[in-house]
């Protein structure tokens, strides 16, 4: 959040004027929030948080130590899932808050010449900042042809109607946003039944626990040719499919990667398709590109230029995979707090699947508020 977004997040307490608290007793208050326009956050939180710390200097070196005796937090509001956001209107907000110290006993407020006892309350306000990974799809590595070629022999034993042949190839693996990616391929059908060919944008999630892994593959483009009728064949001369807005490949991180995969499949009637899969890395700049253009760039829709023969949407299974459909089967906006009354000023905003993942690092603002406790 930005200081021309958020004016003010204080910390008020419910009663200013006491002395202390004790253990067991319960910290109460709300955080008075003050935006000067709309935004979306991902939490508020409250925080009650308790040091020591010691510090001096002996014979020109400085002797430091500090303790933590007490930690609590408060989740006063989030989102239902890891791709909503909360959205904020202008205005003045009060959200109240409680906190129970541990019946333990604890260590009273103190502050002396050379270390102190405190406990303070701190509320943060959390949303997401993305951050974009350069990579340059002019690397050798990436303008590199690549080129595949699979066969299947159709029916078996003396029921054979003949062999099916599909080579597939692209100038280059590195691409961008936007993007249209030429592909040749060259379809043989000397079976006795009619194929049809169809090109695919497949973005592969890979994540990994303890040497434990867990995939997603989901379609972000797609297009069909015409069909290639009994002993004829069918040839692509650089027939593109573009590239829609999606998160660049992810690369370097060792439990996430994100990658992308071209797919070339001819649909064989009554038998297991055919498939080559081309390696595509989704990259920020090349070929005319800025790094900015995956931010800036409007909503594109994908084209393809092979014949027009119209083709019906992708199933909904290949789409949304069955742990994303129960994940999200129950799921429902965090219900109304009672501190917000105007119903205009709160929403779930649930994101495209298809935008750019979870980010990687998060921005906020904090207060703090010290609380004095006497044990």
């Amino acid at each position: 959040m930005t200081h021309a977004e958020a004016k003010s997040l204080d910390v008020i307490l419910d009663n200013e004027q006491r002395d202390g608290y004790c253990s067991g007793e319960v910290v109460s208050g709300h955080i008075s929030l003050k935006l000067s326009e709309a935004t979306t956050v991902k939490t508020i939180k409250v925080l009650l948080k308790g040091y020591a710390q010691v510090s001096w200097m002996h014979k020109r070196s400085c002797c430091s130590e500090e303790r933590k005796y007490l930690f609590l937090s408060k989740t006063l509001v989030s989102t239902t899932d890891t791709q909503d956001l909360i959205f904020f209107d202008s205005g003045t907000y009060e959200i109240p808050f409680d906190l129970q110290l541990p019946q333990s006993p604890l260590v009273s407020s103190f502050s002396g010449k050379h270390g102190r006892v405190y406990y303070m309350v701190q509320a943060v306000l959390k949303r997401e900042l993305c951050i974009i990974s350069h990579i340059d799809v002019n690397v050798p590595t990436l303008i590199s042809p690549v080129s595949q070629t699979c066969k299947k022999m159709i029916g078996c034993w003396i029921f054979t109607s003949g062999p099916i042949s599909l080579t597939a190839s692209i100038d280059r693996q590195g691409y961008c946003n936007g993007e249209s990616i030429p592909i040749y391929a060259l379809i043989e059908n000397c079976s006795s039944r009619l194929v049809v060919p169809k090109a695919v944008i497949y973005q592969i999630q890979i994540y990994t626990y303890k040497g434990k892994t867990k995939s997603i593959k989901q379609v972000v483009a797609s297009a069909r040719g015409n069909e290639v009728p009994s002993d004829t064949s069918s040839r692509w001369n650089g027939n593109t499919l573009k590239i829609p807005p999606v998160s660049p490949s992810i690369l370097n991180s060792d439990i996430l990667r994100l990658e992308y995969l071209l797919a070339v499949i001819v649909q064989v009637p009554g038998a297991k398709n055919l498939e080559v899969q081309l390696p595509v890395v989704i990259g920020t700049s090349g070929h005319g590109m800025s790094s900015r253009s995956i931010v800036n760039m409007s909503l594109l829709y994908p084209t393809f230029t092979l014949p027009d023969v119209a083709e019906a949407p992708p199933s909904y299974a290949e789409v949304v995979s069955e742990e994303q459909f129960e994940e999200h089967r129950t799921s429902t906006c965090q219900s109304r707090p009672d501190w917000l009354l105007d119903g205009s000023a709160f929403a779930c905003i649930q994101q495209f699947h298809l935008q750019p993942p979870p980010p990687y690092s998060e921005g906020g603002i904090h207060c703090t508020v010290f609380v004095p406790i006497f044990c």
